[in-house]
């Protein structure tokens, strides 16, 4: 196992650089909005749930995808400049802007606000739904980033704290259709707890490629939360969170919908195929923006859409049975 970790792997770029604008950009990282795909699961099912009910649909769809946008942002922002001097000791992550770069601190302060301003203005103009929504997710970005709650440093609630921005985007989705409901807890959940498996399965692999050729003293400095991981418990962590939101994506499919249930195949298939994937070397589970170049992945997602609109437009009794009591009978 290396010994590589003793000396930040930045150190070697040389002394940091005066930051220009393309700089305070890129801490921004708006390359990452490939993440907002998960508002549009919130889209569907409000309106197949319940219908259109915004006046302007199509100005609160444009609202809230700015409105996201510039909070995702923000967050984005405090989130590289505060990670500063924990990335350097991460093998990719050194080569972070805010780890090469000399940025003023009153600048990233003064970026942070524009974007949050700029995200909550569009929200409100959407909606008191929307900006409540939009609020809470901002307030993510401060209670994940920011001392004294720096949730991300400590172990699992990191992973819980980081995953409640999945549900937070399903309630854009859902408020761009209907602000005058939230999408039921069931679902909520469910979409809360899948986010904390995809959360769990990237420190996995962050875990076990970092302990392999940095050892594990490199990776908690880079984050103080593997202090409490092992590779044992980051596995048992994604089975549990995989189950429990197998378990509230049932309740909710059964409740609404007993066809639905045959979503739950390519479900499970989608756990299967992404935590084999954070098990590869160099693994897209540790960068999920791109996940959309992982073609087999991608091919899963797409069958779980076509099934889901399939269930929802197709009546199936044969499955009817599944909500009643039967026992089978012995001679």
């Amino acid at each position: 196992m290396g010994d590589s970790g003793s000396t930040p792997l930045a150190d070697a770029r040389g002394p940091a650089r005066s930051a220009t604008l393309g700089d305070y950009l890129a801490i921004a990282r708006f390359d990452h909005a490939t993440k907002h795909v998960f508002i549009l699961p919130g889209i569907a099912l409000a309106l197949l749930l319940r219908g259109v009910h915004e006046t302007n649909f199509v100005a609160a769809l444009i609202l809230g995808a700015l409105s996201a946008l510039f909070i995702a942002s923000a967050n984005y922002t405090i989130n590289e400049y505060l990670d500063r001097e924990f990335d350097k000791h991460h093998p990719t992550k050194s080569a972070r802007t805010a780890v090469n770069v000399e940025l003023d601190s009153r600048l990233v302060a003064l970026e942070w606000a524009l974007f949050v301003a700029l995200g909550l203005g569009a929200a409100l103009l959407a909606s008191g739904t929307m900006f409540w929504v939009a609020l809470a997710f901002a307030a993510q970005g401060i209670v994940y980033n920011v001392r004294p709650f720096r949730s991300k440093d400590r172990a699992f609630l990191d992973v819980i704290s980081e995953s409640i921005n999945n549900p937070l985007r399903l309630m854009i989705g859902w408020a761009m259709v209907d602000p005058g409901t939230l999408p039921p807890s069931s679902i909520i959940l469910a979409y809360w707890l899948g986010g904390a498996f995809l959360m769990g399965a990237k420190r996995f692999s962050e875990f076990r490629e970092i302990v392999a050729s940095h050892g594990k003293d490199l990776l908690t400095r880079y984050r103080a939360s593997f202090h409490g991981y092992s590779e044992i418990s980051l596995t048992v962590s994604c089975f549990v969170y995989a189950l429990l939101s197998a378990f509230f994506l049932g309740v909710f499919l059964v409740k609404y919908r007993v066809e639905y249930l045959i979503v739950m195949p390519l479900v499970t298939a989608l756990f299967g195929k992404y935590l084999a994937l954070s098990m590869r070397p160099g693994s897209t589970a540790q960068k999920p923006e791109k996940l959309f170049r992982e073609t087999g992945l991608m091919l899963i997602a797409v069958g779980l859409a076509g099934a889901f609109v399939l269930a929802t437009y197709v009546d199936m009794p044969v499955l009817n049975s599944l909500t009643e009591q039967q026992f089978i009978t012995i001679g």
